[in-house]
């Protein structure tokens, strides 16, 4: 549905975004997470039409960006990080006059208002001026006027800005909904966002893409030792000191304090191209400990973005 081909884009000497490419498909929801400053909204502007690439270009349901931008925008909804609102108007005549110069009338005009208005939760603003609406609502409105003509493509930069906890849960909750029929791109800086949402990541910093993956793969792509926690019961002066001797293990920490069952847990983290499970079963079965659990930890995905980021930072 959505493809970027080596798109660039040079602001005089300043390179926001750098050969840049990847493919969005029918019914994903892709998640472009970076920095502020990192070429995410460049990306927005470029794919929606409201700027033309220095080099490359890119396709939106078939349609070329740069020899057919008004069928790209057919296809497409935009909510912009600033939205687009008039604000001496009021909720319901801003929605028909956008589906009006979206070229809907008559009854399908009105099916789509009512859909919007009930998808959108925003039925009692409706008769309200957008300049008396708190900024979560004019969210809301934002996001409505993206949606009004049916897109098959929607690009959403930000779109939980200014939303309380409960507005937030309710457009994550639209977002992967809508996803049902649509393609979708959420560029945000906030990593629970990506987290919450987002069947693929991008990860882009400084105008490149530094990462693509499900969310697993980013992880295991950072992680440079496994971790591994094991629960035992026992001595804990006696299992720490055991637990140091791992051929495998650079590094023990003792996790909690003791408890009535007496059970003590550790966090182990390998060496480098070390495997710690093969060591530590073979430790618990000569010893003779009673474990009660043992799991390997995965890097969170705010440790790889610190360590994706940073990596690429350094290789420039």
């Amino acid at each position: 549905m959505i493809e970027a081909k080596s798109l660039t884009m040079h602001y005089g000497s300043t390179k926001a975004v750098e050969n840049v490419s990847f493919r969005v498909g029918q019914g994903e929801i892709l998640g472009l997470l970076g920095p502020n400053g990192a070429g995410k909204t460049t990306i927005m502007n470029i794919l929606t039409t409201q700027i033309a690439p220095t080099s490359g270009t890119a396709s939106v349901n078939g349609f070329d960006i740069l020899d057919q931008p008004i069928e790209v925008r057919r296809n497409t909804g935009y909510l912009p990080e600033n939205v687009p609102l008039y604000m001496d108007m009021e909720v319901g005549e801003y929605l028909r006059f956008v589906a009006e110069g979206r070229g809907l009338e008559g009854a399908a005009l009105r099916q789509r208002m009512d859909w919007v208005v009930e998808k959108c939760a925003i039925k009692p603003m409706l008769k309200r001026l957008i300049a008396q609406l708190s900024k979560g609502y004019r969210q809301r409105v934002g996001l409505a006027q993206a949606l009004v003509h049916d897109p098959k493509v929607l690009v959403l930069d930000e779109p939980t800005t200014g939303l309380d906890p409960l507005q937030i849960i309710g457009i994550r909750a639209l977002v992967k909904e809508l996803a049902a029929d649509k393609t979708i791109i959420v560029s945000t800086h906030i990593l629970q966002e990506v987290e919450a949402i987002s069947d693929r990541i991008i990860i882009i910093n400084e105008g490149r893409i530094i990462a693509n993956g499900v969310q697993s793969e980013l992880q295991q792509a950072a992680a440079r030792s496994s971790r591994r926690t094991i629960t035992v019961k026992g001595d804990p002066g006696d299992i720490e000191a055991t637990l140091q001797q791992l051929p495998s293990a650079a590094q023990v920490e003792r996790l909690d304090a003791p408890n009535p069952e007496g059970l003590y847990s550790f966090r182990l983290t390998a060496k480098t191209d070390h495997e710690l499970w093969p060591d530590l079963a073979a430790m618990a079965l000569e010893k003779g400990w009673l474990v009660k659990d043992s799991w390997e930890e995965q890097p969170t995905l705010e440790e790889a973005f610190i360590h994706l980021t940073r990596a690429s930072m350094q290789r420039q």
